[in-house]
């Protein structure tokens, strides 16, 4: 297997006025191809911030950041876009479907961006709404589904361009219990077919579908295990 992120020393820090905030510490983390990570911590110890980095959103104010061999530093806003387009696909805890757009629309969007034809869209949109069962709800709107069929719709756009990392931030935050098992499974098949999946929580029994915890308090990596299934 190789390494689809590296990350070294990385920092990031914010001003606020006067105040520095330290968000992250030195952190070093090597993520390998295929791998099943959570990426765990209470509010504050670092985890959204290093989501923000790792999804290409935020930069870090020192170390390096590289994904799938790209160096992220040396990106331009118009690379980094490209990056994110091609290389990253994102679950939100509130799902971020347009609303008034069938599922299939919603699929498609990256796609569009990506300048697939209209006709392969299409069919890649229709086979990832199978994939995640809901061939049965093509034409359907967010506002006509339960929401674990909305995060499903979102992680068969998450999937859309074969990114090299599907990233999902509380992808069941918003989720009823039943739903959010449903959703876990959903990624624990999606893993076991070769995705790289890292998932940020703050729930420990979430984290315990992955293969691998990763904990944050106060901007430092405290504790990196296996998990024993």
């Amino acid at each position: 297997m190789s390494e689809i992120i590296k990350i070294s020393e990385l920092n990031k820090i914010y001003a606020t006025g006067e105040v520095q905030v330290h968000a992250l510490k030195n952190i070093n983390i090597s993520i390998e191809e295929g791998e099943y990570v959570a990426i765990m911590g209470k509010s504050g110890s670092g985890k959204s911030t290093l989501m923000n980095i790792l999804g290409c959103l935020d930069k870090p104010s020192s170390g390096i950041y590289e994904l799938d061999g790209i160096n992220i530093a040396d990106q331009s806003e118009r690379q980094l876009s490209y990056v994110r387009n091609k290389k990253i696909g994102f679950v939100f805890q509130s799902f971020n479907l347009i609303p008034r757009t069938s599922a299939m629309k919603n699929v498609e969007l990256p796609m569009i961006y990506g300048k697939m034809n209209a006709k392969e869209r299409r069919q890649r949109a229709k086979e990832l709404l199978e994939k995640v069962d809901l061939g049965d709800r093509l034409e359907h709107m967010p506002n006509e589904i339960s929401g674990g069929q909305k995060q499903r719709i979102a992680i068969a756009r998450a999937l859309a361009n074969k990114p090299a990392i599907l990233l999902a931030d509380e992808p069941t935050g918003n989720l009823d219990s039943k739903s959010s098992v449903e959703i876990m499974n959903l990624f624990t098949e999606l893993n076991n077919e070769g995705v790289t999946v890292i998932v940020v929580t703050h729930e420990d029994d979430i984290a315990e579908f992955t293969k691998r915890v990763i904990t944050f308090k106060d901007g430092c990596v405290i504790e990196d295990r296996r998990v024993v299934k």
